[in-house]
């Protein structure tokens, strides 16, 4: 190896455009335009990043937490029940995150803060100290949906809860 100035090859010479653009600027740029459409179309049209605001969810959800929506969870199968889902409260950009607890055309009530489906218990290994909400029994349309945040030592009538219309629901919440 020479160390004579005079030779180029000893000492490749990095500029701003070959750290940016790397050896092939062209595929560089084929790969970044594509990378920039896939998330423009990921973000517009799968995934929805939402802000948690509210303790209606909580301990499963903390109040400020970024989680995204799954639009299409449901394309193949309908929503079940546990699921954590967004639903459209209002215009496009206002949703609420609830766990499903009931299913369409199932008889729902809560007694004593115990979450009946049908006249049996329902099971709920998510909820932290429930308290004594009452709710008198219902049967839910063909359409519908009850869902419930997870924070169920809130007083009830602080809590938004009740049937939401499957076109409501906009997607499943990702973890």
């Amino acid at each position: 190896m020479s160390l004579d100035p005079a030779d180029n090859r000893a000492a490749p010479r990095w500029t701003w455009k070959r750290l940016v653009l790397g050896r092939r600027p062209k595929v560089t740029l084929i790969r970044a335009a594509a990378m920039l459409v896939l998330a423009v179309v990921v973000f517009k049209f799968v995934l929805i990043p939402v802000r948690v605001d509210g303790d209606s969810m909580e301990p499963t959800y903390r109040n400020g937490s970024i989680n995204f929506i799954n639009q299409w969870a449901y394309r193949s199968h309908p929503p079940r029940r546990g699921d954590v889902v967004a639903v459209r409260y209002a215009g496009k950009s206002i949703m609420l995150l609830k766990r499903i607890i009931a299913l369409p055309g199932e008889e729902v009530a809560i007694v004593r803060g115990q979450v009946m489906i049908n006249g049996r218990p329902l099971q709920e290994p998510y909820l932290k100290n429930p308290a004594p909400w009452q709710l008198p029994p219902r049967r839910l349309e063909t359409n519908e949906y009850l869902v419930i945040g997870d924070n169920r030592t809130m007083v009830q009538s602080q809590h938004l809860f009740g049937a939401a219309r499957a076109d409501r629901i906009v997607g499943k919440a990702l973890w």
